[in-house]
């Protein structure tokens, strides 16, 4: 069995393609075994699960997953590395790989390898990441859980609480509770990136715990509240949202919430009380 967290392998499979690892494209290879296995057992997967993998490159992640679920369908957009991908795997006969970009999947992709339940596991592009979570936790197709390897800022982003929220926190949390698994050093990958990352686990609200009707409306104001952060709330949801700052006050105040905290501190509830009241105005 071929182990693709040896480097000199990753070279040589590459040198035999004449690819080269695309940093822009965030292709940083996992070479750490115990972080592969922190993945696995973050997702706490059963025979009978379906996952899909987004990136997969080589397919070192996939190797590892394949033995534990039914079936991992992996999306990959560089065609190159599909071809290599196929090659190297043929050995293993529960894996897709599909030609797509995973912010344009339709809802008839999930229906047709999926049915109604999957877990998405990945070593995400950095740059990608918070679409790709904005994008999979607000579909209507949503996974059971999703266990990512992220930049470690951003993971810790994504973790915040009042009084330390921020956007990202706010988007995520809004759809489910992430943990922080375990960090995991730049020296893991290869080629090594500039940065640390970690390992996150989110695990999406099964029921609807947060009522939010309409996303982009929401996030319109809780953008705006996050626009200017120095600025106490009513001066930057006024300002963002270009509503009287007395007639701001007076929302805040109706919603027990004074005007003069930032927007960081703030509680998803809190969010909520404040999307509803405007909605009304």
């Amino acid at each position: 069995m071929i182990d693709l967290t040896d480097t000199d392998l990753i070279r040589r499979i590459l040198r035999e393609y004449q690819v080269f690892a695309q940093k822009k494209l965030g292709q940083h290879f996992l070479v750490d075994k115990a972080a592969l296995k922190e993945i696995v057992a973050a997702a706490h997967l059963k025979s009978t699960d379906s996952v899909l993998e987004i990136g997969p490159g080589l397919g070192t992640l996939t190797r590892a997953l394949a033995p534990k679920v039914k079936r991992i369908v992996a999306v990959e957009k560089d065609y190159q590395m599909i071809k290599i991908f196929r090659e190297i795997n043929r050995d293993i006969n529960n894996i897709k790989i599909v030609e797509a970009n995973a912010l344009t999947l339709a809802p008839s992709f999930f229906r047709q390898h999926f049915g109604k339940s999957y877990k998405l596991i990945a070593n995400l592009p950095y740059y990608l990441t918070s679409a790709i979570l904005r994008f999979f936790l607000q579909s209507k197709i949503c996974p059971a859980m999703i266990v990512v390897m992220v930049q470690k800022e951003v993971a810790e982003r994504i973790a915040a609480l009042p009084p330390n929220a921020n956007l990202l926190s706010v988007a995520v949390q809004t759809y489910g509770q992430p943990k922080i698994v375990a960090d995991v050093s730049r020296f893991s990958f290869w080629p090594a990136p500039k940065v640390d990352s970690a390992i996150l686990q989110i695990t999406p609200y099964k029921t609807n715990k947060y009522q939010v009707d309409d996303d982009t409306a929401f996030f319109r104001i809780v953008k705006a509240g996050f626009g200017e952060r120095r600025k106490q709330l009513h001066n930057s949801l006024a300002d963002g949202l270009h509503l009287p700052l007395p007639k701001t006050k007076q929302i805040l105040e109706d919603c027990g919430i004074q005007s003069t905290r930032r927007a960081q501190t703030l509680t998803i509830p809190e969010w909520l009380k404040l999307y509803h009241a405007i909605a009304q105005n």
